[in-house]
């Protein structure tokens, strides 16, 4: 059975301490040191399972690039910064992003740092990006000292959170069981939260991000204290409100979150206000968050689609115009309005591109 050893491994915590937590079910699908779902595969392209901007076209790393030269100018050109990412995935953004930032910036110098948990990701990354000497990290609480850029694509909304459901008793956490056929099933704790004051009809459900809060507080803390900023890329909502979006991704489509634990992507719809709450609270100034279109159209995607089109063949000129319309999409499941951009600076830092 697909996903049977992790799923076994589930069930006995299940059988022997009771129901976990959503958090916890997702630490165990996505990280568990020899079935989770990020150590055992490169899950991108189309041999994967989903498929990320850097990997739809150039342009999108690209722009990024400018991005970092136009804050490190703004930094006042610091001699050895620390340029890093999380989450890197195949290290394409990273690429792209370098090979631009060497022409608007050739003078700026960085240590590169990539905050990865995967042994195949890693492998994919040392490819990339080996003329670059990247540092690996399991975590972004072990960056060295330092003025830092840090690029988070994709990577806040695979955080685990706890999920609570509004019941007539008050906020019950949403738990992950056993059914009697030994299949898993999601339940509520028999008695709810008291320490959720919010408001909220019966029947709707919110969710808790408190790794993705205390990771951006940390980084933002540390940015107010030696200089730089942050870029989170994700999707998600720029409003706080009700809903479950707790979802797995297989194979390029839906499925059930609970039915192949460590088979598909566990992710969660990012919360941009709790975002944004948590940089101001690590002493950062908060830029955005802005629709994924309104950000790239703002550091001069048409401008760069234009470039690459003018040395291109018909068919790569389609493909440049289609890469486009998917970046920007703003229809029903377009990247373009679903996608937020984020940005955490140090104070001072003045407005920062795309903004």
């Amino acid at each position: 059975m697909s996903g049977a050893p992790l799923l076994a491994e589930i069930a006995a915590i299940i059988r022997e301490t009771g129901p976990i937590g959503i958090d916890r079910y997702m630490a165990l699908c996505l990280g568990h040191p020899v079935h989770g779902y990020y150590r055992t595969r490169d899950p991108l392209g189309r041999a994967g399972d989903f498929t990320t901007a850097p990997e739809i076209s150039q342009m999108f790393g690209e722009l990024i690039g400018l991005w970092i030269a136009s804050v490190w100018m703004a930094m006042g050109r610091p001699e050895r910064a620390i340029l890093a990412e999380l989450g890197p995935g195949r290290g394409t953004l990273m690429a792209d992003a370098l090979r631009a930032l060497r022409s608007a910036a050739p003078d700026a110098a960085f240590a590169l740092h990539l905050v990865e948990t995967s042994p195949a990701l890693r492998a994919r990354q040392e490819e990339a990006l080996a003329g670059f000497s990247p540092t690996w990290h399991e975590g972004p609480q072990t960056l060295p000292d330092g003025p830092a850029i840090v690029v988070a694509n994709e990577f806040f909304d695979c955080l685990p959170v706890r999920q609570f459901e509004r019941t007539p008793r008050g906020w019950c956490e949403r738990l992950v069981g056993l059914s009697e056929d030994g299949t898993l099933t999601i339940g509520l704790a028999p008695e709810p939260d008291r320490s959720l004051a919010k408001e909220g009809p019966v029947g709707v459900v919110t969710t808790l991000a408190g790794p993705a809060a205390d990771t951006m507080r940390g980084l933002a803390g540390r940015i107010r204290a030696q200089g730089g900023g942050l870029l989170a890329i994700d999707y998600g909502h720029a409003r706080p409100g009700f809903g479950d979006t707790l979802q797995a991704v297989a194979g390029h489509a839906f499925t059930d979150p609970l039915a192949a634990p460590g088979e598909a992507d566990l992710t969660v719809h990012v919360d941009f206000a709790a975002l944004a709450r948590a940089a101001r609270a690590g002493g950062a100034v908060v830029h955005g968050p802005v629709d994924q279109r309104d950000f790239l159209l703002a550091l001069g995607l048409t401008l760069r689609a234009e470039r690459l089109k003018r040395a291109a063949t018909p068919v790569q000129s389609e493909a440049v115009d289609a890469a486009v319309a998917r970046l920007t999409d703003t229809g029903r499941g377009g990247m373009g309005r679903l996608f937020k951009v984020l940005a955490a600076a140090a104070p001072g830092l003045g407005p920062l591109p795309g903004f």
